[in-house]
């Protein structure tokens, strides 16, 4: 169960890494192995570092990786590989996380009381 803050940065994320997903996979598809330019890094790292953050042990995508390096610039596909991986793990997150009711999916929230309407899991388990 999350709490409602933990809801709220959930959907920031989610929305963040789409976009830096879609903008990188663009530049990618033109030039794979060209450098990110430090400006978008630094906005990929801070959120890399959000989502480590809430994602925690359990759902974190790679046990040894936190951020990209600074000195170390990576190329557009390693950026945009990273970021799928996020968002796969954001998704997980999220979908363990949620439950129908009467055919509207919900958050499962820690705060009683609450109810917060979201979307199904992109992977429903039968």
């Amino acid at each position: 169960m999350l709490t409602i803050d933990q809801i709220n940065e959930l959907e920031k994320l989610i929305g963040q890494l789409i976009g830096l997903h879609t903008e990188l996979a663009t530049l990618s598809k033109k030039s794979p192995n060209d450098a990110v330019n430090s400006f978008k890094l630094r906005f990929v790292n801070e959120a890399l570092i959000k989502c480590n953050k809430l994602l925690g042990a359990e759902y974190k995508p790679f046990e040894d990786f936190n951020q990209f390096n600074d000195d170390d610039i990576p190329s557009n596909s390693d950026v945009t590989l990273v970021l799928s991986q996020y968002m796969q793990s954001l998704e997980k997150l999220r979908s363990d996380n949620v439950y129908i009711d009467f055919g509207t999916w919900y958050y499962k929230t820690k705060d009683k009381g609450n109810k917060i309407q979201t979307g199904p899991p992109t992977k429903l388990k039968k």
